[in-house]
């Protein structure tokens, strides 16, 4: 295929904002709109393509706007529909995309449609949500449980029927074989996308339909009391249920009557379901999120083979995709630490296939400790002891040493970083060895070499403690190196002669020098180099 066959959303590069914490500019303590306009340039100079945004929409923020009660307007905190007018232009005029994040699956308990289906068994919305009668003994429908702790289903003593919550009970969950819930969600993609919107990340995707039957999930025989209470059942009834891939393909074909958009699904899937997603002929999600080096052991065999299972599960023209980071999980640099996170950039960077940023990677943010009087994150209040707050990993963006960061002048929603007058954006933009200066170089170097960004992937060689891969387009070909421990190691690949010089490395020192075969590696260290032909 030539270059120009590929679309935006195969070769750039998306970063993720979660707006409460990215920039605020009226004093509230937290994040808006103005503010991501603010930082707009930065990210044009960090070489970003894309913006994903996470809900902005009006709602009670019990789950910090995964609970929407109005999908087309903007929430007052986060600003104005006139100043998502101007992001979105402001955005497109610096060249790049901007995406929202859709919460199809469940409304706040506030939204009009749910006020409506509770009021009456007899109100036209009824069956918009799933409702269900107690069983003879007065006990819930079934036996499934809320992400977020406790049994999915809430009791509504007016009209004597539960009513299923996935998350939340303020989260009531729309039903979606009910083809005027269809055709309500998708009006409301039309709207977003008539405004220009580049395309949606469609939260918990795989949640979207349930067994018909509503039957009892099965135990989880792998639970342990340190997991969330949902893990103590296995959800083979209350998610990806098939007819899921027919909603999907409907979506899809909506956006593509828009042009050159895209659908990005959230599904925490084993890869052999995940990769269904993408659907017949792939007119599903064009990109179903893949969330491995999130949840594997930071070990180089389990990666390495998770990639060559994952390249080999796509479909014929599947595009796949890598995340390193989001708004639910620890970020990188607490998981692996600050050393091997400069390795996770280069891989996330270098591999085939479209990368997610996490907002504050690029700086090497670590989660934060949140005291336990300042959790907000109803995951974490709702399961205390078991530390699964989100909160740490979504703590404010510090831009610079000033008071609160730059992010505000007021106190921020939740704490800043200990170190952030030492890791922020204004200290590591001018410091040549920063982990800002080297996701910058990365960036520069994929957007520049086609093979970097859409040339082939080719395993060379692994062992437990290094991966190495070569990326290769036409005549240019490219390896990656990447030692992930901090011991040292030998590449020492059988049967083939490469031969080439260092042009990034995670340590400075490295670039320049050749290769010429075999290489040793210090801990923490990770090479890219331009092979010779």
């Amino acid at each position: 295929m030539e270059q120009k066959g590929f679309l935006w959303w195969q070769r750039g590069i998306i970063y993720q904002i979660y707006p409460r914490s990215f920039q605020d500019t009226n004093g509230d303590g937290i994040g808006d709109l103005k503010g991501i306009i603010r930082k707009l340039e930065y990210l044009h100079w960090l070489g970003i393509d894309v913006i994903w945004v996470s809900p902005i929409y009006p709602s009670p923020m019990k789950d910090f706007g995964y609970d929407i009660s109005n999908y087309t307007d903007v929430h007052p905190l986060f600003g104005s529909m006139a100043d998502f007018d101007e992001l979105i232009t402001r955005a497109h005029t610096l060249g790049m995309k901007l995406i929202l994040d859709l919460v199809p699956n469940h409304t706040s308990n506030e939204h009009p449609w749910f006020i409506e289906s509770r009021s009456g068994r007899d109100n036209p919305k009824r069956d918009w949500y799933i409702w269900k009668d107690a069983q003879e003994d007065g006990s819930v429908p079934n036996n499934w449980l809320s992400v977020f702790g406790g049994n999915a289903w809430e009791w509504d003593e007016q009209t004597r029927q539960y009513y299923y919550h996935a998350f939340l009970k303020e989260q009531p969950d729309l039903n979606w074989r009910n083809p005027e819930v269809q055709q309500a969600m998708y009006n409301v993609m039309r709207f977003w996308l008539d405004k220009g919107v580049d395309g949606f990340r469609i939260d918990v995707m795989w949640h979207m339909i349930k067994d018909s039957q509503l039957r009892d999930n099965p135990l989880n025989p792998d639970y342990t009391d340190l997991q969330a209470d949902y893990n103590r059942l296995l959800p083979v009834y209350s998610t990806d249920q098939p007819e899921v891939h027919d909603i999907v393909r409907q979506m899809r074909t909506l956006v593509d009557n828009y042009g050159e958009k895209v659908i990005i699904g959230e599904i925490y899937l084993p890869i052999e379901k995940l990769v269904v997603y993408y659907g017949v002929d792939n007119l599903g999600a064009h990109l179903p999120f893949n969330f491995q080096l999130l949840t594997l052991p930071w070990e180089a065999s389990k990666i390495s083979s998770a990639i060559d299972a994952y390249e080999a599960a796509l479909p014929v023209n599947g595009w796949p995709n890598w995340v390193l980071g989001n708004h639910d999980q620890q970020r990188i640099a607490s998981r692996v630490g600050l050393a091997q996170a400069k390795v996770a950039a280069m891989l996330l960077l270098t591999l085939r296939g479209t990368p997610t940023i996490y907002y504050g990677e690029e700086i090497g943010m670590k989660d934060v400790p949140i005291e336990e009087d300042q959790i907000r994150d109803p995951q974490g209040l709702n399961m205390p002891g078991k530390h699964l707050s989100r909160d740490p990993e979504r703590t404010p963006m510090p831009w610079d040493s000033s008071t609160y960061g730059g992010f505000s002048k007021e106190q921020p929603w939740l704490p800043l970083a200990r170190d952030y007058k030492r890791v922020n954006v204004q200290k590591q933009q001018d410091d040549p060895f920063s982990m800002l200066t080297f996701y910058r170089r990365l960036i520069e170097i994929r957007k520049k070499e086609p093979a970097l960004s859409i040339g082939s992937y080719r395993p060379v060689y692994s062992n437990h403690q290094l991966l190495s891969y070569i990326r290769e387009w036409n005549n240019d070909k490219f390896l990656v190196i990447l030692n992930l421990t901090p011991g040292v190691c030998y590449f020492t690949p059988a049967h083939i002669d490469l031969k080439g010089t260092i042009i990034i490395a995670t340590h400075s020192e490295l670039e320049g020098l050749p290769l010429n075969g075999t290489f040793g590696l210090g801990g923490d260290e990770g090479i890219l180099v331009k092979l010779e032909e």
